[in-house]
């Protein structure tokens, strides 16, 4: 009987919280006149765990930058309002641009459609392909060979590694008729060949290879399958301590929050990265801080585990900051910043990635798309004994791939490997750190 009541009230309290959604539907302000350089997006709606990263995800699939941010979402209600520009560091005045933020954020339909994005949803078009193994010299080349001997088209994709482990998601297509993957023996033997090549000769080591039909939010799904696989757990010998962002947490008693302070290197998708950790951590945020004009970015949040507790041990604490740290870190792009734009073909991605380990570079990240036929592909690539790039290299394999194909940006001379970093990097890249960064311990007060 318990049980029954129990059930009943919260089917109750379901049905109370989407009757305030539906009659509080989310409100979009856009302002362009408040600030001088950047575009102000507010939005106010019903509370729901989860509603932040949702707007954040938005903004971050529009890439836009977001220089400031205020979050409040205490009590039934929530309100952030971002400061955004476009890549360029200019307002956001295109109104097709401006009028689908309205669209995706400013109505209960839309919104929530686009919150059941970010899971897996049904598509025939492709196939999606999860990889998460051990990094070593080669893996991508090898991966992207077998897909191709097995007549498998990459159309976009994008590969991670944190803490020497690599993760990947991948939508294919069959090579013959340019849709999903649907026949079960081929699709076994694309696991069983993938998972192989994943495993290599380190036995002791997990990996894992997932096939479905579906649509998923890559970048979500990324942090994810690495935090999944515990990508954070480091030894504790203080190594390379000075390179990692600076994390801090600790409880402001009298509001029963926890204060998280975090100083990094800035770049972008950076708030995507911490409040997608924090969100799958099961950690709400009631206030926050972001402050990413300058070179460095200042995030603070004030947050409680979604029981309605602080953090309350040690043990916690310093899960919070491992796993904010590699959040950070499984993004940074080190290395030259090469983009290949081409007519998209079956191998292409197997024939670049083979060129680029003949000339002995490394590639440490990667991202695969295709638009309209063409391949639009960005590469991060370092000179696998951890030496600046040498630009002969590069025009050898601009000539080899096409001048007009393979372009270049950024200085060679800029991809050497810190000091204090270690050569030996894999083809998948080894463990990305940000640069040293200035302790700080003050909690400021949340409003």
């Amino acid at each position: 009987m318990e049980t029954c009541s129990t059930s009943f009230s919260g089917n109750m309290e379901d049905e109370y919280e989407k009757f305030i959604r539906r009659m509080n539907p989310p409100r979009v302000v856009i302002d362009n006149e408040s600030c001088k350089n950047a575009t102000i997006i507010q939005v106010d709606s019903a509370n729901k765990h989860g509603i932040l990263l949702e707007v954040v995800q938005v903004l971050t699939d529009l890439n836009f930058i977001v220089t400031k941010a205020y979050i409040s979402s205490d009590g039934g209600w929530f309100m952030d309002v971002f400061n955004v520009t476009d890549q360029e560091g200019n307002k956001i005045t295109d109104e097709v641009v401006l009028g689908y933020i309205r669209k995706a954020l400013g109505s209960e339909t839309s919104f929530t459609s686009s919150m059941r994005s970010v899971g897996l949803t049904s598509s025939k078009d492709h196939t999606v392909i999860e990889l998460i193994g051990s990094d070593r010299p080669g893996l991508l080349s090898e991966l992207c060979a077998v897909l191709t001997h097995l007549k498998c088209n990459v159309l976009n994709g994008e590969v991670w590694t944190h803490n020497t482990r690599a993760a990947s998601v991948m939508q294919v297509t069959d090579e013959e008729s340019g849709l999903a993957i649907m026949d079960p023996e081929k699709l076994s033997i694309i696991k069983k060949m993938l998972c192989n090549v994943l495993k290599g000769s380190n036995k002791s080591k997990e990996a894992k290879t997932v096939v479905s039909h579906g649509v998923t939010h890559t970048e979500r799904r990324l942090h994810q399958m690495m935090f999944a696989d515990r990508d954070y757990e480091r030894p504790d010998d203080g190594s390379n301590e000075n390179q990692r962002p600076d994390v801090n947490v600790v409880n402001w008693y009298d509001k029963d929050y926890s204060v998280v302070t975090i100083r990094s290197k800035d770049r972008q998708k950076l708030l995507f990265d911490t409040i997608c950790t924090l969100t799958d951590m099961d950690y709400v945020v009631f206030h926050g801080n972001v402050d990413a004009e300058g070179p460095e970015a200042y995030q603070e949040y004030c947050i409680r585990h979604i029981d309605g507790f602080p953090v309350n041990s040690d043990a916690e604490r310093q899960r919070v900051i491992q796993c904010l740290e590699a959040a950070i870190e499984r993004r940074v792009s080190e290395g030259l910043k090469l983009e290949l734009c081409t007519t998209d073909r079956v191998g292409l991605l197997s024939d670049v990635t083979r060129i680029f380990r003949e000339n002995s570079l490394t590639v440490t990240r990667a991202e695969v798309a295709t638009r309209a036929g063409k391949a639009m592909n960005t590469f991060y690539v370092r000179d696998a004994s951890g030496y600046p790039v040498d630009p002969k290299i590069i025009d050898s394999i601009r000539k080899d791939i096409g001048q007009t194909i393979l372009k270049v940006k950024g200085n060679p001379q800029d991809s050497s490997l810190s000091s204090q970093e270690s050569p030996n990097r894999f083809l998948f890249g080894g463990l990305f750190k940000s640069k040293s960064f200035c302790n700080f311990g003050i909690v400021r007060s949340c409003s």
